[in-house]
Protein backbone atom coordinates (compact mmCIF):
# COMPACT_ATOMS: atom_id res chain seq x y z
CA UNK A 1 0.00 0.00 0.00
CA UNK A 2 1.32 3.27 -0.89
CA UNK A 3 2.64 5.77 1.92
CA UNK A 4 0.33 8.71 2.37
CA UNK A 5 1.42 11.64 4.24
CA UNK A 6 -0.90 13.74 6.20
CA UNK A 7 -0.98 17.67 5.39
CA UNK A 8 -0.30 20.62 6.99
CA UNK A 9 -3.83 21.09 7.13
CA UNK A 10 -4.29 17.71 8.87
CA UNK A 11 -1.84 18.36 11.12
CA UNK A 12 -3.52 21.38 12.17
CA UNK A 13 -6.49 19.89 12.89
CA UNK A 14 -5.30 16.80 14.53
CA UNK A 15 -3.18 19.15 16.80
CA UNK A 16 -6.14 21.35 17.55
CA UNK A 17 -8.29 18.42 18.66
CA UNK A 18 -6.12 17.07 21.45
CA UNK A 19 -5.43 20.73 22.44
CA UNK A 20 -1.38 21.42 21.40
CA UNK A 21 0.24 23.87 19.96
CA UNK A 22 2.86 22.13 17.92
CA UNK A 23 4.06 18.41 17.77
CA UNK A 24 7.22 19.27 19.47
CA UNK A 25 4.45 19.76 22.51
CA UNK A 26 4.13 16.81 22.79
CA UNK A 27 7.47 15.60 23.59
CA UNK A 28 7.65 18.04 26.50
CA UNK A 29 8.16 15.40 29.42
CA UNK A 30 11.86 14.87 27.30
CA UNK A 31 14.31 17.01 28.90
CA UNK A 32 15.72 20.09 27.14
CA UNK A 33 19.57 18.66 27.17
CA UNK A 34 18.43 15.05 25.87
CA UNK A 35 16.62 16.92 22.56
CA UNK A 36 18.57 16.97 19.78
CA UNK A 37 18.18 20.72 17.86
CA UNK A 38 17.85 19.34 14.53
CA UNK A 39 18.67 16.86 11.65
CA UNK A 40 21.56 18.42 9.51
CA UNK A 41 22.37 15.34 8.14
CA UNK A 42 18.95 14.75 6.90
CA UNK A 43 18.42 16.35 3.11
CA UNK A 44 14.83 18.51 2.59
CA UNK A 45 11.86 16.12 1.51
CA UNK A 46 11.33 15.52 -2.53
CA UNK A 47 8.36 14.67 -4.44
CA UNK A 48 7.51 10.80 -5.04
CA UNK A 49 8.48 11.24 -8.97
CA UNK A 50 11.88 12.29 -7.82
CA UNK A 51 13.13 10.06 -5.10
CA UNK A 52 11.36 7.12 -7.67
CA UNK A 53 13.86 7.87 -9.88
CA UNK A 54 16.39 8.41 -7.75
CA UNK A 55 15.52 4.57 -6.46
CA UNK A 56 15.10 3.68 -9.94
CA UNK A 57 18.74 4.69 -11.02
CA UNK A 58 20.40 3.30 -8.20
CA UNK A 59 19.24 -0.11 -8.87
CA UNK A 60 19.91 0.04 -12.24
CA UNK A 61 23.75 0.85 -11.22
CA UNK A 62 23.59 -2.28 -8.82
CA UNK A 63 26.00 -5.00 -9.82
CA UNK A 64 24.54 -8.31 -9.99
CA UNK A 65 27.72 -10.49 -11.06
CA UNK A 66 29.00 -13.47 -9.34
CA UNK A 67 28.91 -13.96 -5.72
CA UNK A 68 31.41 -15.44 -2.97
CA UNK A 69 30.10 -13.59 0.28
CA UNK A 70 29.32 -15.55 2.74
CA UNK A 71 30.21 -14.15 6.50
CA UNK A 72 26.57 -14.68 7.92
CA UNK A 73 24.54 -13.78 4.61
CA UNK A 74 24.39 -16.13 1.89
CA UNK A 75 22.87 -16.14 -1.94
CA UNK A 76 20.89 -19.20 -2.55
CA UNK A 77 18.34 -20.43 -4.95
CA UNK A 78 14.99 -19.19 -3.77
CA UNK A 79 11.99 -21.21 -5.85
CA UNK A 80 9.46 -18.35 -7.43
CA UNK A 81 6.71 -20.28 -5.92
CA UNK A 82 7.80 -19.27 -2.18
CA UNK A 83 7.32 -15.81 -2.22
CA UNK A 84 4.28 -16.15 -4.73
CA UNK A 85 2.62 -18.16 -2.03
CA UNK A 86 3.91 -15.83 1.06
CA UNK A 87 3.38 -12.92 -0.34
CA UNK A 88 -0.50 -13.72 -0.64
CA UNK A 89 -3.06 -11.73 0.78
CA UNK A 90 -3.98 -14.18 4.02
CA UNK A 91 -0.38 -14.42 4.60
CA UNK A 92 1.35 -11.17 4.12
CA UNK A 93 -0.94 -8.95 5.81
CA UNK A 94 -0.99 -11.61 8.83
CA UNK A 95 -0.95 -10.02 12.22
CA UNK A 96 -0.09 -11.38 15.71
CA UNK A 97 -2.48 -14.40 16.14
CA UNK A 98 -4.27 -13.09 19.44
CA UNK A 99 -8.03 -14.43 18.74
CA UNK A 100 -7.73 -18.18 17.65
CA UNK A 101 -10.80 -18.46 16.00
CA UNK A 102 -9.97 -15.62 13.47
CA UNK A 103 -5.91 -16.88 12.89
CA UNK A 104 -6.16 -20.47 12.26
CA UNK A 105 -4.10 -19.99 8.78
CA UNK A 106 -1.39 -18.00 10.48
CA UNK A 107 -1.40 -20.14 13.36
CA UNK A 108 -0.68 -23.16 11.76
CA UNK A 109 1.95 -22.15 9.69
CA UNK A 110 3.85 -21.30 12.65
CA UNK A 111 2.78 -24.75 14.23
CA UNK A 112 4.54 -26.16 11.10
CA UNK A 113 7.35 -23.94 11.35
CA UNK A 114 8.32 -24.72 14.51
CA UNK A 115 7.84 -28.52 13.69
CA UNK A 116 10.02 -28.28 10.83
CA UNK A 117 12.92 -26.25 12.91
CA UNK A 118 12.23 -28.37 15.84
CA UNK A 119 13.14 -32.09 13.50
CA UNK A 120 15.82 -30.09 11.82
CA UNK A 121 17.67 -29.45 14.81
CA UNK A 122 16.78 -32.11 16.46
CA UNK A 123 15.58 -30.11 19.51
CA UNK A 124 12.30 -30.76 21.51
CA UNK A 125 11.04 -27.40 20.93
CA UNK A 126 10.86 -24.05 18.65
CA UNK A 127 9.52 -20.59 19.23
CA UNK A 128 8.34 -18.55 16.62
CA UNK A 129 11.34 -16.34 15.60
CA UNK A 130 13.33 -13.42 16.46
CA UNK A 131 14.44 -10.77 14.90
CA UNK A 132 17.95 -12.03 14.06
CA UNK A 133 20.64 -14.30 14.23
CA UNK A 134 23.01 -11.83 16.48
CA UNK A 135 19.78 -10.75 18.35
CA UNK A 136 19.25 -14.93 18.89
CA UNK A 137 22.27 -15.34 20.23
CA UNK A 138 22.17 -12.95 22.40
CA UNK A 139 18.40 -13.62 23.87
CA UNK A 140 20.16 -17.35 24.15
CA UNK A 141 22.69 -16.48 26.46
CA UNK A 142 19.62 -14.43 28.48
CA UNK A 143 18.09 -17.81 28.82
CA UNK A 144 21.22 -19.53 29.75
CA UNK A 145 21.84 -17.88 32.19
CA UNK A 146 17.93 -17.95 33.70
CA UNK A 147 17.91 -21.64 33.11
CA UNK A 148 21.21 -22.90 34.46
CA UNK A 149 19.91 -22.70 38.05
CA UNK A 150 23.31 -24.40 39.68
CA UNK A 151 25.21 -21.34 38.21
CA UNK A 152 24.94 -18.67 39.83
CA UNK A 153 28.09 -16.81 38.07
CA UNK A 154 26.97 -15.50 34.83
CA UNK A 155 29.90 -16.31 32.93
CA UNK A 156 29.64 -17.23 29.09
CA UNK A 157 31.99 -19.04 27.26
CA UNK A 158 32.58 -17.43 23.67
CA UNK A 159 35.00 -18.52 21.80
CA UNK A 160 36.46 -16.31 19.12
CA UNK A 161 35.80 -18.25 16.13
CA UNK A 162 31.79 -17.23 16.91
CA UNK A 163 30.81 -14.36 14.63
CA UNK A 164 32.25 -11.19 15.80
CA UNK A 165 29.18 -9.06 14.85
CA UNK A 166 26.64 -11.64 16.67
CA UNK A 167 29.53 -11.37 19.59
CA UNK A 168 29.38 -7.42 19.47
CA UNK A 169 25.76 -7.62 19.41
CA UNK A 170 25.17 -10.07 22.34
CA UNK A 171 27.69 -7.91 24.49
CA UNK A 172 25.50 -4.91 23.80
CA UNK A 173 22.32 -6.27 24.88
CA UNK A 174 23.37 -8.06 28.01
CA UNK A 175 26.71 -6.29 28.89
CA UNK A 176 24.45 -4.29 31.43
CA UNK A 177 22.59 -7.15 32.77
CA UNK A 178 25.51 -8.45 34.95
CA UNK A 179 26.30 -11.10 32.42
CA UNK A 180 30.25 -12.16 31.81
CA UNK A 181 31.64 -13.27 28.36
CA UNK A 182 34.47 -14.67 28.38
CA UNK A 183 36.50 -15.18 25.18
CA UNK A 184 37.77 -18.70 24.37
CA UNK A 185 40.97 -18.53 22.22
CA UNK A 186 40.99 -20.76 18.81
CA UNK A 187 44.24 -22.39 17.66
CA UNK A 188 45.91 -19.96 15.23
CA UNK A 189 46.79 -22.87 13.08
CA UNK A 190 43.45 -24.69 12.42
CA UNK A 191 41.10 -21.58 13.08
CA UNK A 192 39.09 -24.02 15.58
CA UNK A 193 38.68 -24.36 19.22
CA UNK A 194 40.60 -27.19 20.99
CA UNK A 195 39.00 -29.03 24.18
CA UNK A 196 42.24 -28.60 25.81
CA UNK A 197 41.99 -24.86 25.96
CA UNK A 198 39.12 -24.90 27.91
CA UNK A 199 41.25 -26.81 31.16
CA UNK A 200 41.64 -23.80 32.82
CA UNK A 201 37.63 -23.00 33.41
CA UNK A 202 37.28 -26.95 34.78
CA UNK A 203 35.55 -27.16 38.02
CA UNK A 204 34.78 -23.23 37.64
CA UNK A 205 31.17 -21.86 37.80
CA UNK A 206 30.38 -21.43 34.49
CA UNK A 207 26.87 -20.86 32.77
CA UNK A 208 27.22 -21.70 29.31
CA UNK A 209 29.67 -22.16 26.06
CA UNK A 210 29.03 -20.98 22.89
CA UNK A 211 29.50 -23.19 20.22
CA UNK A 212 29.09 -21.74 16.49
CA UNK A 213 29.01 -24.78 13.78
CA UNK A 214 30.73 -24.18 10.79
CA UNK A 215 32.34 -21.38 12.69
CA UNK A 216 33.28 -18.06 11.85
CA UNK A 217 36.38 -19.54 9.46
CA UNK A 218 33.95 -21.67 8.01
CA UNK A 219 35.71 -24.31 9.96
CA UNK A 220 34.36 -27.67 11.69
CA UNK A 221 34.09 -27.56 15.53
CA UNK A 222 34.73 -30.78 17.86
CA UNK A 223 30.95 -30.07 18.95
CA UNK A 224 30.46 -33.77 20.31
CA UNK A 225 33.71 -33.04 22.82
CA UNK A 226 32.89 -29.24 23.60
CA UNK A 227 29.60 -30.35 24.60
CA UNK A 228 30.30 -33.08 26.85
CA UNK A 229 32.89 -31.55 28.22
CA UNK A 230 30.45 -28.36 29.02
CA UNK A 231 27.77 -30.76 30.69
CA UNK A 232 30.51 -32.16 32.98
CA UNK A 233 31.40 -28.69 33.71
CA UNK A 234 27.95 -27.88 34.49
CA UNK A 235 27.25 -25.84 31.84
CA UNK A 236 24.89 -25.47 29.58
CA UNK A 237 25.65 -25.29 25.34
CA UNK A 238 23.95 -23.13 23.49
CA UNK A 239 24.38 -23.95 19.78
CA UNK A 240 24.96 -21.20 17.23
CA UNK A 241 24.16 -23.04 13.74
CA UNK A 242 23.69 -22.70 9.99
CA UNK A 243 20.26 -24.46 8.90
CA UNK A 244 21.05 -25.04 5.42
CA UNK A 245 24.31 -27.05 6.92
CA UNK A 246 22.35 -28.75 9.58
CA UNK A 247 20.66 -31.06 6.39
CA UNK A 248 24.26 -32.86 6.60
CA UNK A 249 25.78 -32.25 9.80
CA UNK A 250 25.14 -33.81 12.92
CA UNK A 251 22.33 -31.43 14.63
CA UNK A 252 22.59 -30.11 17.90
CA UNK A 253 20.05 -31.94 19.56
CA UNK A 254 22.68 -35.37 18.92
CA UNK A 255 25.99 -33.31 20.09
CA UNK A 256 27.84 -35.10 22.63
CA UNK A 257 26.21 -37.43 25.02
CA UNK A 258 23.33 -35.43 25.83
CA UNK A 259 22.93 -33.37 23.03
CA UNK A 260 23.44 -29.11 23.17
CA UNK A 261 20.70 -27.41 25.39
CA UNK A 262 19.97 -24.29 23.32
CA UNK A 263 20.38 -23.84 18.93
CA UNK A 264 20.10 -20.62 17.42
CA UNK A 265 20.97 -18.84 14.41
CA UNK A 266 19.97 -17.02 11.36
CA UNK A 267 17.51 -18.12 9.46
CA UNK A 268 18.05 -16.35 6.21
CA UNK A 269 19.45 -19.01 4.08
CA UNK A 270 16.05 -20.28 4.05
CA UNK A 271 14.14 -18.71 1.26
CA UNK A 272 15.26 -15.00 2.00
CA UNK A 273 17.30 -13.46 -0.65
CA UNK A 274 19.74 -11.01 0.13
CA UNK A 275 18.22 -7.42 -0.12
CA UNK A 276 20.60 -4.95 1.05
CA UNK A 277 21.13 -6.39 4.62
CA UNK A 278 17.32 -7.24 5.35
CA UNK A 279 15.14 -8.27 6.82
CA UNK A 280 16.30 -11.60 8.13
CA UNK A 281 14.81 -13.75 11.23
CA UNK A 282 16.46 -15.35 13.96
CA UNK A 283 15.45 -19.10 15.17
CA UNK A 284 15.97 -21.09 18.41
CA UNK A 285 14.88 -24.03 19.98
CA UNK A 286 15.69 -26.02 22.85
CA UNK A 287 15.37 -28.56 25.45
CA UNK A 288 11.88 -29.32 26.88
CA UNK A 289 12.86 -28.78 30.38
CA UNK A 290 14.07 -24.87 29.42
CA UNK A 291 11.02 -24.43 27.46
CA UNK A 292 9.62 -22.26 30.38
CA UNK A 293 12.73 -19.84 30.01
CA UNK A 294 12.22 -19.08 26.13
CA UNK A 295 11.33 -16.04 24.81
CA UNK A 296 8.44 -15.60 22.22
CA UNK A 297 5.86 -17.31 21.71
CA UNK A 298 5.20 -21.36 21.31
CA UNK A 299 1.88 -22.39 19.15
CA UNK A 300 0.90 -25.54 19.89
CA UNK A 301 -1.83 -27.75 18.28
CA UNK A 302 -5.24 -29.11 19.47
CA UNK A 303 -8.95 -30.30 18.76
CA UNK A 304 -11.93 -28.25 19.38
CA UNK A 305 -15.11 -29.23 20.89
CA UNK A 306 -16.11 -31.21 17.86
CA UNK A 307 -12.94 -33.19 17.80
CA UNK A 308 -11.67 -31.03 14.27
CA UNK A 309 -8.04 -29.92 14.60
CA UNK A 310 -7.06 -26.73 15.64
CA UNK A 311 -4.18 -24.01 16.60
CA UNK A 312 -3.44 -21.72 19.56
CA UNK A 313 -0.74 -19.99 21.24
CA UNK A 314 0.54 -21.88 24.40
CA UNK A 315 2.80 -19.82 25.36
CA UNK A 316 3.34 -16.25 25.55
CA UNK A 317 6.68 -15.17 27.93
CA UNK A 318 6.26 -11.97 27.26
CA UNK A 319 5.51 -8.61 29.25
CA UNK A 320 2.78 -7.71 27.47
CA UNK A 321 0.97 -10.61 28.88
CA UNK A 322 2.47 -10.98 32.51
CA UNK A 323 3.80 -8.96 35.13
CA UNK A 324 7.25 -7.32 33.71
CA UNK A 325 9.52 -8.14 35.86
CA UNK A 326 8.30 -11.76 35.39
CA UNK A 327 8.73 -12.18 31.53
CA UNK A 328 11.44 -13.50 29.69
CA UNK A 329 11.82 -11.26 27.24
CA UNK A 330 10.49 -8.46 25.58
CA UNK A 331 10.38 -9.35 22.58
CA UNK A 332 6.88 -7.99 21.23
CA UNK A 333 6.93 -9.49 17.52
CA UNK A 334 9.59 -11.42 15.28
CA UNK A 335 10.16 -11.27 11.41
CA UNK A 336 6.40 -12.97 10.47
CA UNK A 337 6.84 -12.21 6.70
CA UNK A 338 10.21 -14.24 6.86
CA UNK A 339 9.44 -17.21 8.67
CA UNK A 340 6.36 -17.61 6.27
CA UNK A 341 8.71 -17.39 3.48
CA UNK A 342 11.17 -19.65 5.45
CA UNK A 343 8.22 -22.40 6.37
CA UNK A 344 7.54 -22.49 2.60
CA UNK A 345 10.82 -23.36 1.25
CA UNK A 346 11.34 -25.88 3.68
CA UNK A 347 8.10 -27.22 2.79
CA UNK A 348 9.01 -27.81 -0.95
CA UNK A 349 12.59 -28.96 -0.75
CA UNK A 350 11.57 -31.30 1.91
CA UNK A 351 14.58 -33.18 3.52
CA UNK A 352 15.99 -34.40 1.05
CA UNK A 353 16.14 -30.81 -0.98
CA UNK A 354 17.97 -29.32 1.61
CA UNK A 355 20.17 -31.99 1.41
CA UNK A 356 20.93 -31.42 -2.36
CA UNK A 357 21.55 -27.83 -1.65
CA UNK A 358 23.94 -28.47 1.04
CA UNK A 359 26.19 -31.09 -0.90
CA UNK A 360 25.83 -28.95 -3.95
CA UNK A 361 27.09 -26.01 -1.56
CA UNK A 362 30.01 -28.12 -0.42
CA UNK A 363 31.44 -29.48 -3.61
CA UNK A 364 31.44 -25.89 -5.27
CA UNK A 365 33.37 -24.92 -2.33
CA UNK A 366 35.75 -27.32 -2.58
CA UNK A 367 35.85 -27.32 -6.23
CA UNK A 368 36.34 -23.07 -5.78
CA UNK A 369 39.21 -23.37 -3.49
CA UNK A 370 41.24 -25.62 -5.49
CA UNK A 371 41.24 -23.90 -8.03
CA UNK A 372 41.98 -20.81 -6.44
CA UNK A 373 44.48 -22.09 -4.58
CA UNK A 374 46.62 -22.88 -8.40
CA UNK A 375 47.29 -19.44 -8.09
CA UNK A 376 50.41 -17.94 -7.00
CA UNK A 377 50.09 -16.07 -4.05
CA UNK A 378 46.71 -17.29 -2.60
CA UNK A 379 47.28 -20.54 -0.27
CA UNK A 380 44.47 -21.86 2.40
CA UNK A 381 44.98 -20.24 5.45
CA UNK A 382 43.15 -23.22 7.57
CA UNK A 383 43.31 -26.71 6.93
CA UNK A 384 40.35 -29.52 8.03
CA UNK A 385 36.80 -29.86 7.80
CA UNK A 386 34.71 -27.41 6.84
CA UNK A 387 30.85 -26.74 5.06
CA UNK A 388 30.90 -24.23 2.60
CA UNK A 389 33.04 -22.03 3.33
CA UNK A 390 36.90 -21.48 3.94
CA UNK A 391 39.64 -18.72 4.67
CA UNK A 392 41.91 -18.22 1.75
CA UNK A 393 45.70 -16.58 2.45
CA UNK A 394 46.69 -14.09 -0.13
CA UNK A 395 50.37 -12.55 -0.31
CA UNK A 396 48.89 -9.45 0.35
CA UNK A 397 45.68 -7.33 2.06
CA UNK A 398 42.71 -8.43 0.80
CA UNK A 399 40.64 -4.94 1.49
CA UNK A 400 41.91 -3.61 -1.70
CA UNK A 401 41.65 -6.37 -4.15
CA UNK A 402 38.09 -6.54 -2.60
CA UNK A 403 37.23 -3.58 -4.07
CA UNK A 404 38.55 -4.04 -7.07
CA UNK A 405 37.34 -7.22 -8.38
CA UNK A 406 33.83 -5.51 -7.09
CA UNK A 407 34.24 -2.91 -9.49
CA UNK A 408 34.21 -5.48 -11.63
CA UNK A 409 30.99 -7.45 -11.26
CA UNK A 410 33.05 -9.73 -9.00
CA UNK A 411 31.78 -9.97 -5.38
CA UNK A 412 35.34 -12.00 -4.11
CA UNK A 413 34.63 -12.85 -0.44
CA UNK A 414 34.86 -11.50 2.97
CA UNK A 415 38.11 -9.59 4.26
CA UNK A 416 38.81 -10.97 7.94
CA UNK A 417 41.27 -8.06 8.62
CA UNK A 418 37.96 -6.26 9.16
CA UNK A 419 37.54 -7.68 12.62
CA UNK A 420 41.76 -9.00 13.32
CA UNK A 421 43.87 -7.15 12.23
CA UNK A 422 46.46 -10.17 12.27
CA UNK A 423 43.86 -11.60 9.12
CA UNK A 424 44.40 -8.56 7.11
CA UNK A 425 45.69 -11.13 4.38
CA UNK A 426 42.63 -13.52 4.60
CA UNK A 427 39.80 -13.58 2.72
CA UNK A 428 36.59 -15.80 3.58
CA UNK A 429 35.00 -17.35 0.42
CA UNK A 430 32.05 -19.11 0.03
CA UNK A 431 30.03 -21.03 -2.80
CA UNK A 432 26.42 -22.25 -2.66
CA UNK A 433 24.73 -24.24 -5.13
CA UNK A 434 23.99 -20.59 -7.17
CA UNK A 435 27.68 -20.53 -8.05
CA UNK A 436 28.52 -22.19 -11.67
CA UNK A 437 31.36 -22.70 -13.70
CA UNK A 438 30.95 -19.70 -15.60
CA UNK A 439 31.35 -17.83 -12.18
CA UNK A 440 34.47 -19.60 -10.88
CA UNK A 441 35.74 -19.33 -14.20
CA UNK A 442 35.02 -15.54 -13.86
CA UNK A 443 36.43 -15.35 -10.53
CA UNK A 444 39.69 -17.46 -11.00
CA UNK A 445 40.83 -15.03 -13.79
CA UNK A 446 39.37 -11.48 -12.16
CA UNK A 447 41.53 -12.47 -8.94
CA UNK A 448 44.83 -13.72 -11.27
CA UNK A 449 44.94 -10.68 -13.39
CA UNK A 450 44.53 -8.60 -10.04
CA UNK A 451 47.50 -10.39 -8.43
CA UNK A 452 49.42 -10.32 -11.15
CA UNK A 453 49.30 -6.48 -11.82
CA UNK A 454 49.74 -6.04 -8.28
CA UNK A 455 52.99 -7.72 -8.20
Amino acid sequence: MPFIPHTDEDIRQMLAGIGVDSINALFDEIPADLRDPGLPGIPAGVTEMEISRVMNARATGDILGPCFLGAGAYRHHVPAAVWEIATRGEYYSAYTPYQAEASQGTLQLIYEYQSMMAGLMSMDVSNASLYDGASALAESVLMAVRANRKSKSGRILVPDTVNPLYRDVTRTIVGNQGIELETVTSNASTGALDVATLKQWDGEDVAALVIQQPNWFGRLEEAQALTDWAQRNGALVIAVVNPTAMAVLTPPGEWGANGADIACGEGQPLGIPLSSGGPYFGFMCCRRAFVRQMPGRIVGRTVDLEGRTGYTLTLQAREQHIRRSKATSNICTNQGLMVTAATMYLALLGAEGLERVAGHCHANTRQLTERLTDLKGVSLRFEGPYFHERVLELDRPTEPLCQQLASQGVLAGYPLGRHDKRLSNALLVCATETVTEADMDRFEEALGHALARAA
